[in-house]
């Protein structure tokens, strides 16, 4: 029995590639590194104009270079991986901290722009900027067959 989803609407047309990637997201979030998502709400530029809305993601990497990490936008995701190198020169007698690596995916909606990542004190910081989409009205000939 095929399963039913909250896109299988009729009403809803193209949006296939939207469930695809919200059951890519649920199938890959184990919780390492752990992270936050905040908002830093929408403020009033000079001469009253409001800016965009700004968004930060801040994800605990502590242990990581700025080397090991890389940032990568690839269709409208967001990818951070973390790779860690064992140092085989070292013999340890209990071993609690692991050389890890992960892979964390968040999908972006259209209008949502990478702005700029910062790694400070164990803490990679990466700030997203949400743009207004223009809004466009078409109005759409009906063509008579005679």
């Amino acid at each position: 029995m095929p399963r039913m989803s909250l896109l299988s609407s009729p009403l809803l047309l193209g949006f296939e590639e939207v469930e695809r990637l919200v059951d890519r997201v649920g199938k890959g979030s184990d919780g390492y590194p752990p992270y936050n998502i905040e908002r830093i709400g929408a403020r009033n530029g000079p001469n009253g104009a409001s800016a965009p809305e700004m968004l930060r993601i801040t994800l605990a990497v502590a242990g990581f270079k700025r080397s090991q990490l890389e940032i990568t936008v690839e269709d409208n995701q967001l990818v951070i991986r973390g790779r860690q190198e064992e140092d085989k020169s070292r013999e340890y007698i209990y071993r609690g901290i692991a050389a890890r690596q992960f892979v964390k995916t968040f999908v972006l909606a259209d209008g949502i722009e990478v702005k700029a990542a910062e790694l400070s004190d164990g803490m990679l910081r990466i700030d997203l900027v949400k743009r207004e989409p223009e809004r466009a009205v078409r109005k759409v000939e009906i063509k008579s067959d005679l």
